[in-house]
């Protein structure tokens, strides 16, 4: 009403029979007195910048017994709200997930953490083929930057060939610029799952899982060194000497020898069990992959 009378430069009791308020009520001046309440709030606000008006409400109750209402009525009038901002997430492009019908055709990427008996903390890079199960990298180190971890797929694939595809999630080191160019430069698919959903590299997952339970639970490491020969040794079990019930019971050594000498094996189409939605990166192969 006070700014209508400012602007307008009418009446009050033209302007409050226009808004139908009752005179009493525009001459009505608030009488309560929120000094103590402000310059209270101001010193918490100055404690805990990054503090709502309901974490300071619980201290200003006990302090002064004020009501939420108040607090965040003289919390507006301060200028005192957080500002915060909307975290971006990653949207990928959803595209079917291929049926696997022979090895290299994609593999997959994964870390997984423990700890030593002098509390030093390592990671293990782990990489497997998708269709033979066979684990081609197990390597523990203190970090695996983007470059420590190209030299550790440059390996594998010297040994064991290049695989078309490479399933892995969002990590600083599998999104760098030098990751994403070292896979144009080799021309290997990089297939980014979903932020949030694992699930879409559930084949790793199950992997990291028989990992931990079998070998990084059941161990303890004097040192990293003590580490990876422990690590290396549990892989050359699975590939070599335990059976996997998804191969029919076979060790994926086995597996892979029989599907290449059978051009697939009749178990070729276990891999349709994993989860059917990838997201890919670099479109730079054919949906449906074929056998080079």
């Amino acid at each position: 009403m006070r700014r209508l009378l400012g602007e307008f430069k009418s009446s009050e009791r033209h302007v409050c029979e226009l808004m139908a308020v009752p005179r009493s009520s525009g001459r009505y001046r608030s009488r309560r007195d929120d000094s103590q309440v402000q310059e209270r709030l101001r010193e918490l606000a100055r404690e805990h910048p990054r503090f709502g008006y309901r974490r300071l409400h619980l201290y200003l109750h006990e302090e002064m017994g004020v009501n939420h209402k108040k607090v965040q009525r003289v919390y507006r009038e301060l200028g005192l709200s957080v500002k915060r901002t909307r975290r971006k997430h990653l949207r990928r492009t959803l595209q079917p997930r291929p049926a696997l019908t022979a090895p290299n055709q994609e593999w997959a990427l994964d870390f997984a953490s423990d700890v030593t008996a002098a509390g030093q903390r390592f990671r293990v890079l782990g990489v497997r083929d998708n269709f033979t199960r066979q684990a081609r990298v197990l390597e523990a180190a203190t970090s695996f930057p983007s470059r420590r971890v190209t030299r550790e797929l440059e390996r594998a694939i010297a040994a064991h060939g290049k695989p078309h595809a490479i399933r892995c999630d969002n990590g600083p080191e599998l999104t760098s610029r030098h990751f994403l160019a070292w896979a144009i430069e080799w021309k290997i698919d990089l297939v980014h799952i979903q932020p949030g959903k694992p699930t879409q590299n559930g084949g790793m997952e199950s992997f990291n899982g028989k990992l931990r339970d079998e070998c990084l639970n059941a161990s303890w490491f004097w040192n990293l060194f003590d580490a990876r020969r422990k690590i290396s040794d549990w892989k050359m079990e699975y590939n070599s000497r335990r059976p996997h019930s998804a191969l029919g019971y076979l060790t994926p050594d086995e597996f892979a020898r029989r599907s290449g000498q059978q051009g697939g094996g009749k178990d070729a189409g276990c891999a349709r069990l994993e989860n059917a939605v990838g997201v890919s990166h670099f479109p730079t192969t054919p949906t449906t992959m074929n056998l080079v």
